[in-house]
């Protein structure tokens, strides 16, 4: 479920549980792959071009994956490597502005249909990954979709499960509770919360139950208000109708 980033009301809540979910995870560390050990280098690596990468090497780089792709389209790592491929392209300039957001970065409209092609890749790899999708790239993709990218939510706690089944922490099932909430995945979001209550620290739990039941109000009353105006916009059509 995209979220309507028309509304005024929508963009805020959208920020206040993004803003959740980055202090929940610690900063972002945890949500940017920064220092878990899995594959991949984190969207932070593809947002910057992986450091030392020209772009040209990028270029090439996807280039690469695509023709392994068109050479093996059964093959699931090259759908994955072409994932990869494809969100090195979108952090490259033109595609990403990182004097965006108040400095603190964004794709451009350019970047945001780039990531519609990563998210085709991923996609397909996640038809032929079968049971075990690599962990690390599901992290790169809750970025992805995240408010700065395609504001998909649904498909970020669908990527965030994946690193929860990998890494079951509390800091990863506080991530999925609050994505899916923002979804309005509700069941889905209270069973993550209560999974990250339970694995927080005891000095924390009381921190950490109290931020997803914010975001689980927010959302409620997101919601509320979508659907007030959904009904206001039922009302209007059926008076325009009749006259």
């Amino acid at each position: 479920m995209l979220f309507d980033l028309q509304s005024r009301n929508r963009r805020a809540a959208v920020k206040v549980i993004y803003l959740g979910l980055a202090v929940l995870m610690g900063g972002g560390l945890i949500l940017f792959g920064i220092g878990t050990g899995t594959g991949g280098g984190g969207l932070f690596d593809a947002l910057t071009g992986g450091g030392s990468n020209p772009k040209a090497q990028v270029s090439n780089l996807e280039k690469s994956a695509s023709r392994e792709v068109r050479l093996h389209p059964q093959d699931a790592k090259a759908w994955a490597d072409l994932t990869r491929a494809r969100l090195q392209t979108a952090g490259q300039s033109g595609y990403y502005d990182q004097t965006a957001n108040q400095g603190n970065g964004g794709f451009t409209s350019k970047g945001r249909d780039k990531l519609q092609t990563v998210a085709t890749a991923w996609q397909r790899y996640l038809t032929l990954a079968g049971q075990h999708p690599d962990p690390g790239l599901a992290r790169q993709m809750v970025n992805a979709y995240s408010e700065t990218g395609l504001s998909d939510p649904a498909q970020a706690a669908g990527a965030m499960e994946i690193v929860t089944e990998a890494q079951p922490i509390a800091a990863n099932f506080g991530a999925l509770a609050q994505l899916a909430y923002a979804a309005d995945q509700m069941r889905k979001g209270d069973l993550a919360a209560a999974r990250a209550v339970a694995l927080a620290p005891d000095a924390q739990k009381r921190l950490v139950r109290a931020q997803l039941l914010t975001a689980r109000r927010q959302a409620e009353r997101q919601a509320a208000q979508d659907a007030l105006q959904r009904a206001g916009a039922s009302v209007s059509s059926g008076t325009k109708g009749a006259g």
